[in-house]
């Protein structure tokens, strides 16, 4: 009779005992999961928060070397303008089609270049600091007329304004440039200033401007 009692108490007990078993091992399967997720997510987080610091310090690091590497700015005077030696040579705009101007501030027709780059002084089509389809506000039809006008030793007060006055993205982007002749290149090409819309000009004739004022709204005729 002992015996009869006996066998169902440790079958009883045995049964508590597998199911804590089960219950403590999947517990621990648990634990271990979770575990593993948080080691997981907290590996992750920490990349992200080093590779964002990286970044930053990267960009900070880049615009310290442009700082570093700014060129020194040079305003050429009207005698440098006015040099003729046989020995210069002469930067120009290169894109033009029909028209070019040199880093004197003359204009001419492509074919009045000489080989030294410069426009022939002598020539019928060459002219010096043209503002020939120029706005009193600076703006002009036609981009060799404005980057010409923009030469001319007279508009560096003007200028000096423009520069004190440029924003944190044009500041690098001019700290790039060594005179004024690159100056008056990158003044004169189209740039946010002169743009309504993404696709349309404020002033769609006389787009492309070297002095501190934007172009005014004009619509097409």
């Amino acid at each position: 009779m002992m015996l009869l009692i006996y066998l169902p108490f440790s079958y009883h007990w045995s049964s508590k005992h597998g199911a804590y078993t089960m219950w403590y091992a999947a517990l621990v399967r648990f634990i271990r999961r979770r575990l593993v997720l948080g080691i997981i997510f907290a590996s992750s987080l920490t990349y992200c928060i080093v590779s964002f610091l990286r970044e930053g310090s990267h960009r900070h690091m880049i615009y310290q070397d442009v700082s570093i590497e700014r060129k020194p700015f040079v305003w050429r005077t009207l005698q440098e303008h006015n040099d003729t030696n046989d020995g210069i040579s002469c930067r120009n705009s290169v894109q033009g089609k029909l028209l070019l101007v040199d880093d004197r501030g003359y204009i001419c027709q492509r074919s009045d270049m000489m080989k030294n780059g410069c426009c022939d002084p002598d020539a019928e089509s060459s002219k010096k600091y043209s503002c020939e389809s120029c706005k009193e506000n600076n703006c002009c039809i036609i981009y060799e007329h404005c980057v010409s006008c923009c030469l001319d030793p007279g508009k560096r007060d003007m200028l000096e304004l423009v520069l004190s006055k440029l924003s944190a993205e044009e500041n690098v982007l001019f700290r790039t440039l060594s005179d004024d002749y690159e100056l008056c290149l990158t003044k004169c090409r189209t740039s946010s200033h002169s743009v309504l819309h993404e696709n349309s000009y404020k002033d769609p004739a006389h787009k492309h401007c070297f002095g501190h004022e934007p172009p005014k709204f004009r619509t097409p005729d």
